[in-house]
């Protein structure tokens, strides 16, 4: 590998962080007027609109060696779309009830619940390091999530940051699923995502009676899902096959603590003793867990 294309990999990693990071504090800022279930349809309908163009931009130039889907595929490529309709919604669910920098942080509980799930269900090995990394990143999502109004009560579990676990629980399973179909067409497998997840929220969001948002907003959530979950998913993807999966997932750790920054400079969110413990545990879990 020449220093030139690490070097590229490298950045793609970086910047597909990035753009993950950044759905966050404008995702909260969007759920001041616009409804939870809503906000999670149009973001993934925006990554898949975003992904199927770029495929048929592809396909109209030259052909392509990516593999695409078989009908072996169909039950993980299924259980990927019902997964990625639940996650999302709960996200923004979340992330209405609690501040963007704790749910930047709350999103690296998604290693853990990976880990789990491929040890229990899909008969993957953890190694010791891996296991002490989840319990950093554990103890760091029980401290983020605690709440306490007054100093005479006891301590409790905000439902805010409940609801953003359960998202990350949601995209653990997801990624077990996915990483039986990883070595497929990534465009083909987002598009498929965007768009079967982003239809089903949206007739969740109709069926229970959420006003659409005004076009402007519809605009700004489809290019907010293009970018955030579409382009990101396409960079992270293609760093990989490039660094590896480890040097990959090292860089693309990043993502929550920029998306946590983000929202303290952009939102103004108060940082406090707890929140810079919490974030301290963090990174040392995912730092291992990266490794």
């Amino acid at each position: 590998m020449s220093k030139d294309k690490g070097f590229i990999a490298i950045l793609m990693a970086v910047l597909a962080a990035a753009l993950y990071a950044i759905s966050t504090p404008v995702s909260k800022v969007l759920l001041q007027t616009v409804a939870p279930t809503m906000v999670a349809a149009f973001l993934y309908l925006g990554a898949g609109i975003g992904m199927g163009t770029m495929m048929l931009i592809r396909s109209g130039r030259h052909r392509t060696s990516e593999e695409r889907l078989h009908k072996g595929d169909i039950p993980y490529a299924a259980a990927m779309v019902i997964l990625d309709i639940a996650a999302p919604i709960l996200l923004m669910y979340g992330l209405k009830n609690c501040s963007a920098s704790n749910t930047s942080l709350l999103n690296n509980f998604e290693i853990v619940a990976t880990a789990v799930i491929a040890l229990f269900f899909f008969g993957e090995k953890v190694r010791r390091k891996l296991w002490m990394a989840i319990l950093l990143v554990t103890i760091a999502s029980i401290l983020l999530s605690l709440e306490k109004s007054t100093l005479t009560e006891a301590l409790t579990f905000s439902r805010g940051s409940l609801l953003v676990l359960g998202a990350t629980i949601c995209w653990g399973l997801e990624n077990n699923c996915t990483r039986q179909i990883a070595n497929r067409d990534p465009m083909e497998i987002v598009t498929i995502k965007g768009f079967g997840s982003g239809l089903g929220a949206l007739l969740i969001a109709i069926f229970v009676g959420d006003q659409f948002p005004l076009f402007q907003h519809i605009v700004i959530i489809l290019f907010l899902g293009y970018v955030a979950y579409g382009l990101s998913i396409y960079f992270y993807t293609y760093a990989q096959r490039t660094i590896g999966a480890a040097k990959t997932s090292t860089y693309y750790a990043l993502a929550p603590f920029i998306g946590a920054l983000l929202s303290i400079l952009i939102l103004g969110e108060p940082i406090t003793m707890t929140f810079i413990i919490a974030s301290v545990i963090m990174a040392v879990g995912c730092w291992i867990a990266a490794r």
